[in-house]
């Protein structure tokens, strides 16, 4: 799979995530991820697009109705 494929999989997952918990969780892993990484930040790699659908996604994420509860979610990934 291309590396665009990838990304426009893991935005989508992201998009589809309610909870805020997770995403906190999922943003702490991912920097840590790219802070060990020798290249330059997993932002500076997204097009203007992928960037703005990741703030976009952060903006549904903060509002309540949007939010699902955690069990709900790994049954959706599993």
């Amino acid at each position: 799979m291309s590396v665009v494929k990838l990304k426009a999989q893991l935005i989508k997952l992201v998009e589809d995530i309610q909870n805020e918990e997770l995403l906190e969780s999922l943003i702490e892993f991912l920097s840590k991820q790219n802070q060990q990484s020798a290249g330059k930040p997993l932002w500076e790699d997204l097009s203007e697009r992928q960037k703005q659908d990741v703030l976009d996604s952060f903006d549904e994420s903060e509002k309540e109705e949007n939010l699902i509860e955690v069990e709900n979610l790994f049954r959706h990934l599993m």
